[in-house]
């Protein structure tokens, strides 16, 4: 039972930290202030004499409207919009996700989107094939912040080769943010040796979005929007509301295209010259994947590969294998060898979840839950 006491503490953990009230504006539904007379326009460039509800800006920034969603802001050649908000509470992770449009088809380059906080910085670019539709939605991490702490956002079009005509650039095009804060130190699972095994604690989904969420390459464990896991490639963050997840409310779908993608953590606790046991869940994300999964997992000095036929219709297996650390914290990794599309010719990929690493011939030492239980209540209580 007290398992469960566990779970309920750390989903309550990650659940009452979990907010997108920091930003004014984050939507651009509220429009700029002194527009110029060709206001009507699907789209309007921005002078020094507009101001965008929320935001400072510099160089081309144009306000657009979109088909049937609203309006939304494109960073045309040094184009450059930012937003100072305030952390609230005690030391927590902040993580950004955006949605990025899809500028257009007639483009002889792209620019790419760089996100920024005040000690992070990572570069985005619309990726064909990762979406059903014409936008996607993408994560940062922005760091760890206490209470009353200052943050600057900083969204800004990327430079492009010198010798490319930028009139025929493909500008980057930022919709909806929102801001997910995460506790800084999670729970471990009763009985698992990893933090974050079920893929709780990740980025927050965008409103009315269907796709999940697409993790670029994060080679750090502290600065990855997946807490506690880093990233190889590009794997989707996914909800169990749009897709299938086998346990919980989010998994991992690795997205392999042109090179291997994948994710890679540490265990908390293990000990040297001491064998254990890998336990995790292959599936599919019930997004018409269909196709022949192979996954590489990898435990301390271990590795073998897995596979799995998928018919996309939302399966899941259970597999497992048996490691003797070589570390007090040894490595896990899985790495998805396998392209597939779907019929829709959008990259997908096999699902991970439920990572379990426990001693061989029985379970982890099981710490009284009992008060953290009852901290964790009273703390959504006074909320």
């Amino acid at each position: 039972m007290a398992i469960w006491f566990q779970r309920i503490f750390l989903l309550l953990l990650v659940s009452c930290c979990a907010s997108s009230d920091f930003l004014e504006n984050p939507d651009f539904e509220s429009p700029p202030l002194n527009l110029p007379t060709n206001s009507n326009a699907s789209s309007v460039s921005l002078d020094q004499n507009s101001t965008l509800p929320g935001w400072t800006f510099q160089g081309t920034v144009l306000y657009v409207e979109l088909p049937d969603t609203g309006h939304a802001v494109q960073l045309g050649e040094d184009g450059k919009i930012n937003q100072t908000f305030i952390a609230k509470g005690d030391e927590l992770n902040y993580i950004l996700t955006f949605a990025l449009i899809h500028a257009g088809q007639n483009c002889t380059s792209s620019a790419g989107l760089s996100v920024s906080g005040p000690d992070s910085n990572a570069v985005f670019s619309y990726r064909q094939n990762y979406s059903k539709v014409s936008w996607q939605s993408y994560s940062h991490n922005l760091g760890s912040w206490g209470n009353g702490e200052p943050i600057n956002l900083v969204l800004e079009s990327q430079a492009i080769d010198s010798d490319s005509d930028t009139n025929s650039t493909c500008w980057p095009i930022i919709d909806t943010l929102l801001i997910k804060t995460v506790g800084v130190t999670l729970v471990q699972d009763s009985g698992n040796l990893l933090i974050n095994g079920g893929f709780e604690s990740g980025p927050g989904f965008l409103p009315n979005s269907t796709d999940g969420v697409l993790i670029d390459a994060v080679p750090s464990l502290i600065q990855s929007p997946l807490r506690q896991w880093s990233v190889i490639g590009t794997v989707r963050y996914i909800d169990s509301e749009h897709f299938h997840v086998p346990e919980g409310k989010a998994a991992i779908e690795i997205l392999s295209n042109t090179a291997p993608s994948g994710i890679q953590t540490a265990t908390k606790g293990t000990s040297e010259g001491s064998r254990y046991n890998l336990t995790f869940t292959l599936g599919d994300a019930n997004d018409a994947c269909r196709g022949h999964f192979v996954v590489g997992a990898q435990a301390g000095s271990v590795t073998q590969n897995f596979t799995l036929e998928s018919n996309g219709t939302g399966s899941g297996e259970k597999f497992g294998l048996v490691f003797e650390a070589d570390k007090d914290a040894a490595q896990i990794s899985f790495t998805s060898y396998s392209v597939t599309m779907t019929k829709e010719n959008v990259v997908c990929g096999p699902v991970i979840d439920e990572v379990m690493v426990h001693p061989l011939g029985g379970t982890a030492s099981v710490k009284p839950t009992w008060l953290l239980l009852i901290f964790a209540l009273l703390y959504v209580a006074v909320l």
